[in-house]
């Protein structure tokens, strides 16, 4: 792994540790609470912010900065190929940072303080479906510049508007229904559908009520899966649009 990895994993690892550390001791030593905190809290959707971004910065605009791209292109594999590749080192090695959750709950039930075990291994395996979700946007950002800093910054963006979806779609709907229809029935019945629409597309909704409670259920996993390899295959289109160009 090159420095700046290291870097990234020795980071988020001490701020985990710290941070899990503080839980445990403010909620007295509650193990159940302190691993939701430490797993599945705001720390984790921030660094699904802003790891995704610099891992995707490293892989797709700085390596075209520096001509490597160029070089993996031109192999005898396929676009195709060397997304899916970045994809699964990028994934694996955020897989690897959230693996120290189970640490934590291995260090708990050697100590007397039994976890919640099929919670645990159901929201980190969630977690890795989360994270090929968002590295997947960010590679896609990533696709559409040769500067790394604008690459990270846009790969942010994208993955921050994912995150946000309900939100902006509720203030969307406040706005646009009383425009489309003109009686409180074709209100409820449009803004119903509408809803439905965004649940869809919820990635925290479908992560906090299937995995985060231990339920491996195949709907979810189709969710995450299906979305990843849409965006994987819009950035190898997005790839080989940008070598076509030159």
């Amino acid at each position: 792994m090159a420095p700046f990895t290291w870097i990234v994993l020795l980071v988020v690892l001490f701020i985990n540790g710290l941070l899990f550390a503080s839980i445990l001791y403010d909620t007295q030593y509650n193990v159940t609470v302190s691993l939701n905190g430490a797993m599945t809290g705001a720390s984790f959707w921030l660094w699904m912010i802003f790891l995704p971004a610099l891992l995707s910065m490293r892989l797709v605009a700085e390596e075209s900065r520096s001509g490597t791209l160029e070089y993996l292109l031109t192999a005898p594999v396929s676009d195709a190929a060397v997304v899916v590749g970045k994809f699964l080192a990028a994934t694996g090695f955020l897989a690897v940072i959230w693996s120290s959750s189970l640490v934590y709950a291995v260090s708990l039930d050697l100590a007397g303080g039994p976890p919640d075990w099929p919670a645990v291994l159901g929201t980190w395996f969630g977690t890795i479906l989360v994270s090929g979700l968002f590295v997947s946007i960010g590679m896609l950002a990533a696709t559409s510049t040769s500067t790394p800093l604008l690459a990270a910054f846009l790969s942010m963006v994208a993955c921050l508007m994912w995150m946000a979806i309900p939100f902006l779609a509720a203030r969307l709907m406040d706005y646009l229904v009383p425009l489309l229809t003109s009686s409180a029935e074709e209100q409820a019945a449009l803004i119903e559908r509408m809803a439905g629409v965004v649940a869809s597309m919820d990635a925290l909704r479908h992560f906090s009520r299937s995995f985060q409670l231990g339920i491996l259920d195949s709907a979810e996993v189709i969710f995450f899966l299906t979305w990843t390899s849409f965006f994987l295959f819009l950035t190898a289109r997005s790839i080989e649009a940008r070598r076509w160009r030159g």
